[in-house]
């Protein structure tokens, strides 16, 4: 069964159990109203019955009785007072037996209530007599050494007629409420679920093709609901998958295209080691340099492709306490002598010791590369490694002495490929992913790296990542 249907069945069963219990207590609220009225009615008939044995108005007293009053009773025409369509009255001797009755009853008799006494004096009962329901209240009266049992009965049949009557207004009202709240509950579902099925569809026609929302999206400023907020929902995933996959389909562009180079030139030198390897050990010693050259940088590209998928995977790398000035440290003393051999001078410094949660290795390498990024742009000068913390948060700087970055592509600085002075591309080395494992890095570390110009020149990168609260031997 669909969702609308059993939707639209379920809010239809809810309110028909609802409305069938409130109809029937109004149903037995309204007999339990006219059957109190007939009781009341019966009732007021004995009290004028007993009164007028009594020749009083008060309560019938055993104590205080007229005599001979009983005995007036046992005449049926000192009866006819009480005689009506609706009114009944008979009076039985002590052992059931009828003594007087109202002609109204004609040949039928009330039976006896056997469980009628002297300590049970008055009772209500119904019965049926002659075919007829009927209201019956009995009691004993006593009078000296005389004593007499007077029924007062109504009957039920006009009462039963207006029951039934009641019962097949409300049956019929509410079967009609029924087959509405079945129609409500059909269009109330239908409403719920179309826009899903709708949502349903368009989702069925997006592929890998075309990941773009369809333009009938049910989304906007007519939808404010959680259809609407499904379908925001939805766009936004559509707009990260297709942001995800663009990602995807550029970097495997751009992989192509740097393995493009280095390949090429591995092939052309090997065909040359070929035909004139053996011939002339110039040509032979130059094709295997550039080899060996071209293998390395490939095998850096895949060293740095292995990074970046490590770095994607962070729930699967194990994080420890590391004083982050100490990994920097370690970093730039080790990155001094390529630094020197361009001229450069690496420049340590730190305010405070801030402890990271992280893998050693990674963090090690991000640092690496910022540093190995600031000694191949900076030309000369003093190249500024810095670390320090601030409230909950601990951040590494390095500054180097570089051309800087232009406002169009610090957005894009961080790109797997991306290089910034495309004229250098190739007279810079690199495999074009450091910075961006650099980021990969930083966010599986929970942090973020950023770039920036320097007021005096160059470039300044900055990774900034969560401190730990813990005491740490400072740096000496």
């Amino acid at each position: 069964m669909s969702l609308k249907w059993r939707i639209a069945l379920g809010y239809s069963l809810l309110l028909i159990v609802a409305m069938s219990l409130m109809s029937g207590i109004i149903v037995w609220r309204f007999q339990q109203i006219l059957y109190d009225q007939a009781e009341a009615s019966v009732n007021a008939t004995m009290r004028a019955v007993v009164a007028f044995a009594q020749q009083a108005a008060t309560p019938f007293s055993m104590e205080d009785s007229s005599p001979g009053t009983l005995q007036f009773l046992f005449n049926s025409s000192n009866l006819a007072t009480w005689s009506s369509s609706n009114s009944f009255v008979q009076v039985d001797s002590i052992d059931g037996y009828p003594l007087a009755k109202t002609t109204n009853l004609g040949a039928l008799a009330i039976p006896p209530n056997p469980a009628l006494s002297a300590a049970h004096d008055v009772a209500f009962r119904t019965e049926t007599i002659g075919g007829r329901p009927f209201l019956i209240e009995d009691r004993f009266l006593h009078e000296g050494s005389s004593a007499a049992i007077v029924h007062v009965a109504e009957p039920l049949d006009t009462l039963q007629r207006t029951f039934a009557r009641a019962e097949e207004a409300i049956a019929v009202v509410l079967g009609a409420a029924a087959v509405a709240v079945v129609g409500f509950s059909i269009v109330l579902a239908g409403s719920a679920t179309t826009p899903i099925n709708e949502l349903s569809r368009e989702m069925r026609e997006v592929s890998s093709d075309r990941l773009a929302a369809p333009d009938h999206a049910l989304r906007g400023p007519h939808r404010r609901d959680e259809i609407g907020r499904l379908a925001e929902s939805f766009e936004d995933l559509l707009s990260r998958l297709g942001e995800a996959f663009a990602r995807e389909r550029q970097f495997i562009s751009d992989a192509s295209h740097e393995l493009k180079t280095p390949l090429t030139s591995i092939n052309a030198n090997a065909q040359m080691l070929l035909r004139w390897g053996d011939q002339d050990p110039q040509i032979r010693r130059e094709s295997l340099e550039t080899i060996a050259r071209e293998s390395a940088d490939l095998a850096g590209m895949v060293n740095g492709m292995l990074t970046l998928a490590k770095a994607d995977r962070g729930d699967e790398i194990p994080k420890e306490p590391l004083s982050l000035a100490q990994i920097a440290s370690e970093v730039t003393q080790n990155a001094a002598p390529r630094a020197a051999e361009k001229g450069l001078e690496l420049d340590f410094t730190h305010d405070g010791t801030p402890i990271v949660i992280g893998d050693q290795h990674l963090l090690r390498q991000m640092i690496g590369n910022l540093v190995d990024n600031a000694i191949k742009f900076s030309e000369r000068g003093t190249i500024a490694v810095r670390v320090g913390q601030e409230g909950t948060r601990a951040w590494i700087e390095v500054a180097d002495r570089g051309p800087g970055i232009a406002p169009a592509e610090v957005g894009h600085i961080f790109d797997r490929f991306y290089r910034a002075d495309k004229a250098r591309s190739r007279e810079v080395p690199g495999t074009g992913l450091g910075l961006a494992i650099v980021r990969s890095i930083a966010r599986v570390h929970e942090g973020q790296a950023s770039a920036s110009n320097a007021p005096g020149g160059g470039a300044v990168f900055r990774v900034v990542l969560p401190r730990v609260n813990t005491q740490f031997t400072p740096l000496s």
